[in-house]
């Protein structure tokens, strides 16, 4: 069986997966703002699983990140910061992926979302260094 530290390297490498995906589609000629979003909310979603597999926990099945933070928070307390951001990309784990009836993410939407996942990989890598 793998190690903890292990177990939690694959989440990050599927989030970094998701990040790249962001960083090619920001590098387009047009880009797809739900699509940026959509692997934003998703790589944060994975570095907090990470966090999570760090410590022994079992990941839950859920795609809220404000519930993620929470159960990460009662492990690793420095990373209550990033609430406001995990609050923001949750709203993309499903409305970027179907036709809902809202607006669809515009370009400062998915800048922010991008720079929000990207804090919240800041914030996890430093504290997966610890573990």
């Amino acid at each position: 069986m793998s190690s903890l530290r292990e177990r939690a390297q694959l989440w990050v490498c599927k989030a970094e997966s998701d990040l790249l995906n962001i960083r090619n589609n920001l590098a387009a000629a047009e880009v797809p703002w739900d699509t940026v979003c959509f692997h934003a909310q998703q790589a944060a979603e994975k570095l907090l699983k990470a966090v999570l597999t760090a410590h022994g926990k079992t990941p839950p099945r859920i795609h809220d990140l404000v519930a993620l933070l929470a159960a990460c928070v009662e492990l690793e307390p420095d990373l209550t910061s990033l609430e406001n951001d995990c609050r923001a990309l949750t709203t993309y784990a499903t409305a970027a992926r179907y036709p809902l009836p809202m607006a669809e993410p515009s370009a400062q939407d998915g800048q922010a979302m991008a720079a929000a996942a990207g804090r919240v990989r800041a914030q996890v890598l430093g504290v997966l260094k610890r573990c």
